[in-house]
């Protein structure tokens, strides 16, 4: 695409925001989580439900391919996506699909931060995920767009941590996500060196109880507080320490078991439930070692890994930062080299079809043997079902998008 129409899409996206901002007052409540260290940020696209729950102690507002989705099917921007498909109609129609859902997230983002002030976290295409090149445009794209609210994200793949890594040497802010363990998050912070890493902390208890390997209690908690310590030494000598996310709280009680983690994204429901449950007298639990409830049959399956990370895997992501891969393969053949090949395992067509049709929670009974062997690892089958879940959110979207062009 040319520079030209890249700056038309540009104007186009900026163009008409008249968002009022929204009203925002102090609370004490919050003000406890940010005095025990914690960042506050909203986890939604919903503009009303944001609302709601906005106050003067939070700073941000993070959306993904899900939560973008549920605001396009809505219709609020069927109308829009007519007058974008003029600006982008000299592209073949598969081309125009893409950007017209890169504009409807930079357009969503831009009336988040108009509204609400701060910063906003924004998502790439899902078709961008093993593609360096793409990964690159469309971060300085949104870069370009607002460099001083927006916060790229980019998903936990081989290519993504280069393409991520490049992106923060030419200034891009990046918020780098689907990781569920300590040991990824090494991975990220030291190769990638991003603004932000994140703990999807939910989907590990619901992995652990979904599939009988536990109740699920204590399995996120103690990956976000393993991850925040890793992260903290890891970056505490760089320009720009990296801050771990506990991402996508699933109640309100990890408000109080998590505080003082660098950031919280926090959805409006666990938001609302914890002012009405909790007393807001708020303790940092950065140095607390929850214990973990599992099955003895589940020790077979190295849980541990999610939230331990070994001499062998830090030395590792040391030594990609220090001698950085050129390409995602050979990124991937260096960590099977050093004997670490279940953070990113050979896996067929067939395979990933398989972890697609299971869902956001892998069955685990389909991989156990695999893991039990060391091939995979409960983590990396977690952050492929996160992919694979987000690329069918933006399949969905995309389809929208297209009936709209093709129909009009």
């Amino acid at each position: 695409m040319n520079d030209s129409l890249k700056q038309k899409i540009k104007q186009f996206v900026l163009t008409g925001i008249n968002e009022e901002k929204a009203a925002a007052v102090p609370d004490p409540f919050w003000q406890g989580l940010r005095n025990a260290g914690t960042e506050l940020w909203l986890d939604t696209g919903d503009m009303d439900e944001a609302e709601k729950n906005w106050s003067v102690e939070m700073t941000a507002l993070t959306t993904n391919n899900t939560l973008v989705n549920k605001e396009i099917q809505k219709g609020i921007y069927d109308d829009f996506i007519e007058k974008a498909k003029v600006i982008v109609s000299e592209l073949p129609l598969e081309e125009q699909i893409v950007e017209i859902a890169f504009i409807l997230n930079a357009r969503h983002g831009m009336r988040l931060a108009k509204k609400f002030g701060g910063k906003v976290s924004v998502e790439l295409h899902t078709n961008t995920a093993h593609n360096f090149d793409a990964i690159i445009d469309y971060g300085l794209r949104y870069h370009d767009i607002n460099p001083e609210q927006f916060i790229v994200k980019v998903p936990y793949t081989a290519v993504g941590l280069l393409g991520a890594r490049r992106l923060r040497e030419l200034g891009v802010k990046i918020n780098f996500t689907l990781e569920f363990s300590a040991r990824q998050n090494v991975m990220v912070a030291a190769i990638t060196k991003p603004n932000y890493c994140n703990v999807f902390l939910g989907r590990i208890g619901a992995y652990i109880k979904d599939n009988s390997l536990g109740s699920g209690e204590g399995g996120g908690e103690r990956a976000v507080i393993s991850s925040q310590r890793y992260i903290t030494e890891l970056t505490k000598t760089n320009a720009e320490p990296t801050k771990l996310i506990a991402a996508s709280l699933r109640n309100f009680d990890q408000l109080d078991a998590l505080a003082g983690t660098d950031v919280f994204t926090m959805p409006t429901k666990v938001a609302s439930e914890g002012k009405l449950n909790l007393s807001g007298k708020f303790s940092s639990k950065v140095g607390v070692v929850y214990p973990v409830d599992l099955t003895d049959e589940a020790v077979v399956y190295a849980p541990e890994k999610i939230w331990n990370v070994t001499d062998k895997e830090l030395e590792l992501a040391k030594s990609l930062d220090k001698d950085c891969p050129k390409s995602g393969n050979e990124l991937i053949d260096r960590v099977h080299q050093a004997g670490c090949g279940d953070m990113f395992p050979y896996l067929s067509e067939r395979d990933l079809k398989f972890i697609a049709d299971d869902g956001k929670i892998p069955k685990h009974e389909r991989w156990a043997h695999r893991i039990e062997s060391g091939e995979l690892a409960i983590d990396t089958l977690l952050n492929l079902a996160g992919l694979a879940s987000f690329t069918a959110d933006q399949a969905e979207l995309d389809e929208r998008i297209r009936k709209i062009i093709t129909t009009s």
